[in-house]
């Protein structure tokens, strides 16, 4: 089974402005050159499909002599911040109409070749064992509330229990998103009916969106807590 990356990474950050591209730990080209050099050495992978409208970005992919990467000039009309996820969507499967979409970004640093490679991996077992696709999650066992009170746990049976015996609740870390173009195509969806919800750990599952976690994330490479 063929695994194709779609890497979307467009132009125009505007909470961290040219955050795919500006330095990052020492690297370059930040975490577009990670990212790319991350998938590209991972072999469960047969395609990366870089989709951006970055001329910088462009200029940058064009230095790789990698036959894996094939780089896609998306349209402005598909790189605004208006731009939906359904657009999306449809716009990778129109880009991969065959095999398998694994969906990841250049904000997600420290999920690296090995972690690729088991996600994978874990994909393939879960296709076996009546599951459709799968995505990363981050979960948390804290107290959770909404506005009628809380939602993991009862106060009834307990007012206090111990975050250890919470059942977790997943939150999607859109680290890896991986699906058959046959269920981007029916479904409209990056995932199934049935995903299967694989845990990362929070350093792992970083996510670099606002000025802050650009901070400490390169303060985590730099001290080495992960190894990139």
């Amino acid at each position: 089974m063929s695994v194709h990356v779609f890497l979307p990474c467009r132009k125009g950050s505007e909470r961290v402005p040219q955050k795919n591209i500006k330095p990052f730990a020492g690297i370059l080209h930040g975490l577009v050159e990670l990212k790319v050099t991350q998938l590209l050495a991972c072999s469960a992978i047969d395609e990366v499909v870089l989709s951006t409208n970055d001329e910088e970005i462009i200029k940058f992919a064009s230095t790789i002599n990698d036959k894996k990467l094939r780089v896609h000039r998306r349209t402005d009309t598909l790189c605004s911040s208006l731009t939906s996820t359904d657009e999306l969507v449809s716009h990778a499967c129109k880009l991969i109409p065959d095999g398998h979409i694994l969906w990841t970004h250049v904000t997600s640093p420290f999920i690296n070749t090995a972690v690729y490679e088991r996600v994978i991996e874990e994909y393939y077992r879960c296709l076996e064992n009546g599951f459709d696709s799968l995505m990363t999650t981050t979960p948390i066992h804290g107290f959770l509330w909404n506005g009628a009170g809380p939602i993991n746990y009862d106060r009834k049976k307990e007012k206090w229990p111990r975050t250890q015996t919470i059942e977790a609740i997943h939150e999607v870390n859109s680290g890896v998103f991986l699906s058959s173009s046959a269920n981007y195509l029916s479904l409209k969806d990056r995932i199934g009916v049935k995903p299967f919800l694989y845990p990362m750990d929070k350093i792992t599952a970083h996510d670099i969106d606002w000025p802050e976690d650009f901070v400490i994330g390169e303060a985590l490479a730099n001290k080495k807590l992960a190894n990139l």
